[in-house]
């Protein structure tokens, strides 16, 4: 038998996007010798020189953190490029870093490749710098820009498209304000063909995808309902239609007709730059972010700022290792291949129930066509010592369920409800108060078509 997608279901490299749910992000330029989050555009080349720049160092600590990429802003709302652009003379080609010969996204993505890290870039639409940027003329720059990158410097995963767009800046020593038209100006549809000739496999970002969209805070959180389908109608770059639509970006639209995975973006400090008054982030607080981004379907696309000597700072490594270490144990202790399992509804013997404890990211359990409601069972020989649920539906076909129960037999005795949830999509974690169980009942209460689920996780508790 075969499957029917049911709406919009994810694309080849959107599937790859979602297989890798924890990055980095690198925010560094002029602004971490200025102490500010966003440059005007009048800084002078000659302030950036970090003497100890070591790529490899930021590279090394994000691998050893987890982390399977990193983002680079190769060029921030400052307008200041840290590559040697032909198109510009702002840019690191006019520092005294090394002695106007470096590049910094050369550097970078050498050191992701050496880490074994995938690796992407940020080129920030608005320009503070530029003389022509809100004319016609910045465009031309901008998409040369593009090329530059995408064409110089490898295979890239994901390209940042940023939603600020316009206000005041330097623009040459105008210093007005200039506004645009963020639906129109920058001719998105154009940049995204230019990303599709040159890096077919990258995924591209904004609150209007194509490929993934901004959970819609900077927080660390998505709803607890999270549908990686939404409806796209009037959703641009930095443009959210009203009067719903921030908030719909975190939750998506049962109804969606785009398929759209969400990505949490938030940083290890408090600000996106380094700030020498600033401490990361406590360890209970990145594990509530994880709890709530991961664990609720989306990517956690989280930011380290290198300091003004071009190094992540000891501190926010440390953190990332302890970090690492909850993650780890997050993910460990999954007993449910010790287990039996069975299913009261199979859409046929390729789809048995035993396929959610395989361990087989291409095979998966589907009850009957035309089912909107199942019970999954676990059950085991002797009580365990439980703590959380894991699910994945097999989003290939779609984001199905719409609310789900999950019941425990403890010991010998009746089933009780220990908790209850709604999306279910790439991954979802239902962690409750431990409890000793024969028995666990993952109940699909509600689903648009028959439910489809690539694994379940049952994680003892230490």
């Amino acid at each position: 038998m075969t499957i029917k997608p049911h709406g919009p279901f994810p694309t080849t490299r959107q599937l790859a996007w979602h297989a890798m749910p924890y990055y980095g992000f690198i925010h560094f330029t002029v602004n971490t010798f200025t102490d500010r989050e966003w440059g005007y555009g009048d800084e002078s080349p000659e302030i950036f020189n970090p003497e100890q720049l070591d790529c490899r160092q930021w590279a090394r600590a994000a691998s050893e953190g987890g982390m399977g990429g990193l983002i680079l802003t190769a060029k921030h709302h400052d307008g200041f490029c840290l590559w040697p652009s032909a198109h510009t003379a702002h840019s690191v080609k006019n520092s005294p870093w090394r002695n106007g010969k470096g590049d910094v996204v050369r550097e970078f993505i050498d050191a992701c490749g050496e880490y074994g890290l995938k690796a992407g870039l940020y080129l920030s639409p608005w320009d503070r710098n530029h003389s022509e940027y809100g004319r016609e003329a910045y465009l031309d720059y901008y998409r040369h820009q593009l090329e530059e990158l995408l064409t110089e410097y490898g295979s890239l995963f994901e390209i940042w498209f940023d939603g600020a767009n316009g206000g005041d800046g330097y623009y040459g020593g105008a210093c007005e304000s200039r506004k645009i038209d963020a639906t129109t100006y920058y001719r998105f549809p154009e940049l995204w063909e230019i990303v599709r000739q040159h890096q077919p496999e990258a995924c591209m970002l904004s609150d209007a995808g194509p490929d993934v969209r901004w959970c819609g805070n900077e927080l660390g959180f998505l709803p607890v309902t999270s549908w990686m389908k939404i409806r796209g109608e009037g959703y641009y770059p930095g443009v959210t239609p009203e009067p719903d639509g921030r908030d719909r970006l975190g939750s998506g639209d049962s109804d969606g007709d785009v398929w759209l995975g969400t990505e949490v973006d938030v940083s290890i400090r408090p600000g996106w730059f380094w700030h020498e008054t600033e401490e990361p982030r406590s360890l209970e607080e990145l594990q509530n972010i994880y709890l709530c981004s991961v664990e609720r379907g989306g990517n956690l696309l989280l930011n380290l700022a290198p300091d003004n000597r071009g190094l992540v700072p000891e501190a926010d490594v440390v953190r990332l290792l302890e970090l690492k270490r909850f993650i780890d144990r997050c993910k460990a202790d999954d007993i449910a291949t010790e287990a039996t399992i069975s299913a009261d509804s199979i859409l046929g013997d390729s789809f048995a129930p035993q396929n959610l404890i395989d361990g087989n990211q291409k095979t998966c359990w589907a009850a009957a066509e035309g089912e909107s409601r199942a019970v999954i069972t676990v059950e085991f020989s002797e009580k365990r010592r439980i703590s959380a649920v894991r699910l994945e539906e097999m989003i290939e076909y779609g984001q199905r369920v719409e609310r789900f129960s999950i019941l425990v037999r403890s010991g010998w005795g009746q089933m009780s409800e220990v908790a209850i949830g709604t999306t279910i999509g790439p991954r979802r974690v239902i962690r409750f108060a431990a409890i000793e169980a024969t028995r666990v009942e993952i109940v699909i209460e509600k689903s648009q078509a028959n439910p489809i689920l690539r694994r379940v996780g049952i994680h003892q508790s230490n």
